[in-house]
């Protein structure tokens, strides 16, 4: 009888998580719905558009750039695919797009929840939703992808918030991110990874030979990012004539024409040369101290 009990506590305390899973399925279910209206209503009545790496950027290219929500095999899990364009949108078509961003915005909530209070089901997550649109699982399976990439399911729909003058379209690397970490908090980095493993040792051993006290630097490349300088005909309510903003989906322009403002074609790729100023990244050492955490010490 104890067991029964054990087990028929545990299932009262997974029915909270499982409603949160059900939530996010239905907020899933929400966010394809609402794309595949917004491409309706683009089909249906096109404004000009423009992309990046598409010459032919029409209502079949918009679907495929919002709705691919999936990593690609060996994908960098933090990384996520790009979709630079422009489309000129009408005031039918701006409302289908804060719908979706709407509907994002609430999946992502319901996530942020389940990664508070039962991170343990994201994996059953990325694996039970794709086959509720089995369109969607087809095209998952036919074209090499793998799982479900949760960011590129809630990441937003950048809107221009009036209409514009000019568009200045311009590849941006802030290079290397870099973070303080102390000993003590590299070494509980560490002891999160397989501590039995030689490599993990060996770095563990190599921690505890500096002082306590010295500061270490955790080092993350930052991937280019497309920055859009949005030009307004108009100034906004707080007198702003003009606004950057990263875009990685495609922008969409308030346009009662159906034509794109003025804009520049960049380069497809970001350069790979360094043009930036090497800034704080010069004061450490040219040797990585702790691989598997991307780890330096300073200088001197």
């Amino acid at each position: 009888m104890p067991n029964v009990d054990n087990k028929s506590e545990a299932t009262n305390v997974m029915k909270p998580a499982y409603r949160l899973l059900a939530e996010l399925e239905a907020a899933f279910d929400d966010i394809i719905e609402r794309v595949e209206a917004l491409e309706a209503r683009y089909r249906e009545s096109p404004g000009a558009a423009w992309a990046l790496h598409s010459p032919t950027p029409d209502a079949d290219w918009l679907r495929a750039a919002l709705l691919d929500f999936w990593y690609q095999d060996g994908q960098d899990g933090r990384a996520t695919r790009s979709y630079v364009g422009l489309v000129a949108a009408d005031e039918p078509l701006l409302e289908h797009v804060a719908s979706v961003n709407a509907a994002k915005a609430h999946f992502a909530d319901i996530l942020a929840r389940i990664r508070q209070e039962a991170a343990a089901l994201i994996p059953e997550l990325k694996a039970v939703l794709p086959f509720r649109h089995p369109a969607l699982h087809t095209h998952l399976r036919g074209q090499g992808l793998a799982r479900l990439h949760l960011k590129q399911c809630w990441r937003a729909l950048p809107v221009a918030d009036a209409s514009l003058s000019r568009v200045r379209l311009a590849w941006y690397s802030s290079g290397r991110s870099i973070k303080k970490l102390s000993v003590r908090d590299a070494e509980k980095k560490l002891l999160t990874l397989d501590h039995e493993a030689p490599h993990i040792r060996i770095q563990l051993q190599r921690l505890a030979g500096i002082p306590d006290g010295e500061p270490l630097a955790q080092v993350q490349k930052q991937a280019p990012l497309m920055r859009a300088n949005l030009f307004f005909r108009e100034p906004l309510a707080d007198g702003r004539l003009r606004r950057a903003m990263n875009v990685a989906l495609p922008l969409f322009i308030p346009s009662d024409d159906g034509r794109l403002p003025d804009h520049n074609t960049p380069p497809p790729f970001p350069n790979d040369k360094r043009t930036r100023a090497r800034r704080s990244d010069e004061r450490l050492e040219d040797e990585v101290f702790l691989p598997s955490l991307r780890v330096y010490r300073y200088k001197g």
